[in-house]
């Protein structure tokens, strides 16, 4: 029974697993992923260093916010963004390692 328990406990990681890899299988996500784990930016920031339409740079970061890959701080008339999880930032670092 244990046995059982903890193959569900592991279909149930590969599930979030998954769903995360998915919303990172974008090469202008992950590009901004990339930016974002040295520290925060802002759009200005972000849309230079990715050489992203303010559209397309928008339409990334809404959805990003929505998977919980980034968060959202305004302060004066800026918003800074930044990764929402450290374990992603390591999945981002390894990536980094390996690929780049």
């Amino acid at each position: 029974m244990s046995n059982k328990l903890s193959t569900r406990k592991l279909e149930k990681k590969c599930v979030a697993v998954a769903a995360l890899l998915k919303a990172l299988a974008h090469p202008g996500r992950l590009l901004i992923m990339g930016h974002l784990v040295g520290g925060e930016k802002t759009v200005s920031e972000l849309q230079e260093l990715c050489n992203l339409s303010q559209s397309q740079l928008s339409q990334f970061l809404g959805r990003m916010r929505l998977e919980g890959l980034i968060q959202c701080e305004k302060r004066g008339r800026f918003q800074y963004y930044s990764t929402a999880d450290e374990r992603v930032s390591e999945l981002i670092r390894a990536i980094h390692s390996l690929y780049c």
